[in-house]
């Protein structure tokens, strides 16, 4: 038999061959690379599972499909290859929804295979059977629905395809009767566009306005780490001297240790990165959408510099003066932008050549501060947080402020770690004290902002990437939606460190109850047995924290038991009821009430 070979030395069939149509989903699979798959097994497609093994496939098994399609974006995320989610048609399968729709926004290639209901059965609302097709629409790139089993390795294939092409999630939905049969087919070899700088002229008028800017700021995003572009970035931001802020929850776009590095915007981000863009007269969008949620005021600052010329660079046209107004629109690449901006650059006078060493002078200035204030911020104060702080003082037990823990933990971080964030108060806050050195390093669920998110992505992060630490943080409300996955890291020998932050609240949201409703607390209060103690009923370790000097060797310990004995560790940390700043400001309105028996609900 003619074979041929893939990048990691399976063999392909080569040719128009006769097969099963199991045969060619799983030949097509082998020839895109996959050796991981997240979900739980189904008869819908057992055929072509029983033959996972000798393609040198690993099915992994989770709790719940929901953490099966999180771990398949976590794997896509960190490796930059195809994450793969399969699950049984029905049920199994609308579990997986909301973990798609995170994948969408964080441009996954996430490739969700849906075997459905077999043909001779659809529209007689047989067991298990739904439209699967609808289900996924608004959250993918696109969908193959496989029509005929002679058309399995097509259709396959192109999901595979499309996912890199597009960025982002594809489906591919199969009757489960399409697995059965005899079929001729030949398996295609996989298709990777070269993308380019986008047009010379927009390349060209980008470079003249750089060259007229007197305070040029870079704004690093997901495209230049999906690009593996951080390199390309660095020699721009070099040329220019300009600052460099990652876009919201991009924290690992460009390495913290370099001078110009001046952290996130957005929520909870840097007042320095804030500060600093706030003064910009041309701002280079590099590998941005420029997201609503990512540019909105914090810290009391509306820092949007309403005045500059914004150069956008994405790789979807689609995105380009969406959000923000632009000057220079460039469809391309962000780090292949990089390159031929720094070229069309490196001999020419720049306006701000004179005045690198003032600016770098005033990025220091502004970042030094920004530290200091961090430092300085152990808790919060606003009048809420401080009553909580006052009442929890005098219960019986240790709590600590999350802030104070948050800036222990980013001490205690190991080299080359890669964090996951779940949504939620503790979480948010986070944003500040996250720095990374490599892209491909933090993962959170982006502008879904879904619970339940971090453990099963860093499990799935973990399987692609088995040397580098993986730790989860997640506060006790959304860690109870996904804390059964611990059972999928101790099954599979795919140990992580989950962070809990045990403060026996719904925080986000009870924030907007303090703010807006006069702390009239209604479904906010979580009271919950030992999360460590749980862990350790899963067969994982379990260390509750609750004294300050014991979160860095807590961490430490634990990553320690992660890389040098597989072992998977959940940290319980007792936190206080304090409470961060609301998501958004402008999220609610004050009540008005007319009915007479509502009248003190104000």
């Amino acid at each position: 038999m003619t074979e041929r070979k893939t990048g990691d030395g399976r063999a392909v069939v080569s040719g128009r061959k006769k097969m099963t149509p199991s045969e060619a989903f799983v030949e097509t699979l082998v020839a895109n690379g996959v050796t991981d798959i997240f979900g739980i097994m189904g008869s819908a497609f057992m055929d072509a599972m029983d033959i996972f093994a000798p393609a040198g496939i690993r099915l992994v098994p989770v709790v719940h499909e929901q953490g099966a399609g999180h771990m398949a974006d976590g794997y896509a995320r960190v490796s930059g290859r195809h994450g793969v989610v399969i699950g049984q048609n029905g049920p199994g399968i609308s579990n997986c929804v909301t973990a798609i729709a995170a994948a969408y926004w964080a441009h996954s290639p996430v490739v969700i295979v849906t075997p459905e209901a077999g043909t001779m059965g659809t529209g007689l609302g047989g067991f298990q059977e739904a439209n699967q097709l609808p289900m996924f629409q608004e959250f993918t790139k696109y969908q193959g629905h496989v029509n005929n089993p002679k058309r399995m390795a097509e259709y396959t294939g192109r999901c595979f395809d499309r996912a890199h092409s597009e960025l982002g999630p594809t489906q591919l939905n199969i009757p489960r009767d399409f697995f059965y049969g005899e079929i001729e087919a030949e398996i295609p070899e996989p298709a990777r566009l070269d993308r380019g700088p986008g047009g010379e002229r927009s390349l060209d008028e980008a470079a003249a306005l750089l060259a007229t800017a007197e305070f040029p700021v870079i704004i690093s995003g997901g495209g230049v780490v999906m690009a593996d572009g951080v390199e390309e970035c660095k020699a721009l931001a070099e040329r220019l001297g300009a600052p460099v802020v990652n876009s919201y929850l991009h924290n690992d776009s460009f390495p913290a240790s370099h001078p110009q590095w001046c952290g996130p915007l957005g929520y909870q981000g840097s007042k320095a990165a804030m500060k600093l863009i706030s003064q910009a007269d041309v701002v280079i969008a590099l590998g941005s959408r420029l997201g609503p949620f990512g540019t909105l005021p914090q810290h009391g600052m509306d820092y949007w510099p309403k005045d500059a010329k914004i150069i956008q660079i994405d790789a979807d046209h689609k995105m380009l003066g969406l959000v923000k107004k632009i000057t220079v629109g460039i469809c391309g690449d962000a780090k292949d932008a990089a390159v031929a901006l720094t070229k069309r650059l490196a001999d020419r006078t720049l306006a701000c050549d004179s005045t690198k060493d003032v600016r770098a002078a005033k990025v220091k200035a502004e970042k030094d501060a920004w530290e200091a204030e961090l430092d300085a911020w152990t808790h919060e104060t606003d009048p809420f947080s401080l009553d909580m702080i006052a009442e929890q003082e005098s219960e019986e037990g240790n709590w600590l402020h999350p802030r104070e823990v948050l800036r222990e933990l980013e001490k205690a971080m190991p080299p080359r770690v890669m964090v996951s964030t779940d949504i939620g108060n503790i979480n948010s806050v986070a944003n500040s004290y996250l720095r990374f050195e490599e892209p491909r390093s933090f993962f959170a669920p982006m502008s879904f902002g879904n619970c339940g998110y971090a453990l099963p992505t860093i499990i799935g992060a973990k399987a692609a990437a088995p040397d580098r630490p993986a730790i989860s943080y997640a506060g006790d409300g959304a860690w109870g939606m996904s804390m059964g996955e611990i059972m999928t890291a101790v099954r599979h020998d795919i140990p992580v460190t989950a962070v809990v932050f045990h403060n026996r609240q719904w925080g986000a949201e009870k924030k907007n109850q303090v703010d807006f409703y006069n702390r009239r607390f209604v479904a906010g209060e979580l009271e919950s047995e030992s999360f460590a103690g749980i862990a350790k009923a899963m067969g994982a370790e379990g260390i509750v924290v609750e004294k300050l000097d014991e979160v860095g060797p807590a961490l430490q310990r634990a990553v320690e038991a992660q890389m040098n004995e597989g072992k998977t560790t959940v940290i319980e940390i007792m936190c206080t009821r304090e409470l961060g700043d609301p998501f958004r400001r402008d999220a609610l309105s004050k009540p008005v009430r007319f009915l007479e028996k509502y009248k003190d609900y104000v």
